[in-house]
């Protein structure tokens, strides 16, 4: 069961402070940790590159026991006050019990940076009551600190709360919102549906967005929450974006267009076309944390993180 009502923030990063690069999924491209790590260094942060995180083992950074391992000695040192994914890809529902198990997790919190398929760690750090950074990884960090969504990642990491506006469309639904904001990559939420790290969970402002699946797949995950009364209870729906899909005959609208005519039954806020997912333009989230989504009429949206 997920703790949305007392989740922690870990400590905000000072001047030292160490940054753990881990790859809990996916292999990556070196040179891209390399340039993310001079990025960080940049920052006043001590980036530490943990032993498996270039690693390859099939399409994953390393065996589920390697992964594991770097995970147990992040989460282990008290120098280490974030954690950074360095990509998605698949893999962490591998290691998620065991995670799970290590009690340095919830007895020494620390910020878990990532997207994608991190999704499912951001579920782990929820069951746990602690507030993640649901964010853009190594291949958007060595855009440099004068990117925006990069200046906004470390301003969370430093203590910051932001507040975001956005351009609406004309299949937002107008509305005020307040509740806690969870969500991430919709395909992998679905897969822990029923388990300990269900967070789409009614009363939530819930964003979601995805890759490369099809729009009648997407459709099959709404219907399963319209049916179990967990869509209509929602306190507000922010739509990210749904990249890499192929038109779907039945769904002339596309992806939006069929999550607008799927929660037309209901009543809550929804903001349509937000920056968030598998693109360049990616706005960091703090899962966990009590926010206000306001969708305006006039065609300006707003999520904005209590302080």
């Amino acid at each position: 069961m997920i703790n949305i009502e007392l989740a922690r923030r870990p400590v905000s990063l000072r001047a030292g402070d160490k940054i753990a690069i881990c790859s809990p999924a996916g292999r990556i491209a070196p040179e891209k940790v390399e340039k993310a790590v001079a990025v960080l260094r940049e920052q006043g942060w001590e980036p530490v590159v943990m032993p498996h995180a270039l690693g390859e083992h099939g399409t994953f950074s390393g065996s589920a026991a390697e992964r594991l391992s770097d995970l147990r000695a992040a989460f282990a040192d008290p120098e280490v006050r974030a954690i950074l994914c360095s990509r998605g890809g698949y893999g962490v529902v591998h290691i998620m019990k065991d995670v799970d198990a290590l009690p340095t997790v919830a007895a020494d919190p620390k910020w878990v940076i990532g997207f994608s398929d991190i999704s499912a760690l951001h579920a782990l750090m929820s069951h746990k009551g602690i507030e993640s950074i649901h964010a853009s990884m190594a291949a958007h960090i060595l855009e440099g600190a004068d990117n925006e969504d990069n200046a906004a990642l470390f301003g969370i990491l430093r203590g910051e709360r932001p507040a975001y506006t956005f351009a609406g469309t004309a299949d937002d639904r107008p509305g005020m919102a307040e509740g806690i904001l969870l969500g991430g990559n919709l395909a992998v939420l679905a897969e822990l549906i029923s388990t300990p790290y269900d967070i789409i969970s009614p009363d939530t402002v819930l964003f979601i967005e995805d890759i490369a699946e099809p729009v009648y797949k997407i459709e099959r995950i709404l219907y399963q929450l319209r049916l179990s009364g967990v869509l209509g209870r929602l306190r507000g729906l922010v739509v990210g974006q749904f990249t890499d899909y192929k038109p779907d005959e039945n769904h002339p609208g596309g992806m939006e267009g069929m999550i607008r005519d799927a929660v037309a039954d209901y009543d809550f806020p929804v903001a349509f076309n937000a920056p968030i997912g598998h693109v360049f333009h990616n706005i960091p989230l703090i899962e966990s944390a009590r926010v206000t989504l306001k969708v305006n009429a006039e065609g300006v949206n707003s999520l904005i993180f209590w302080r």
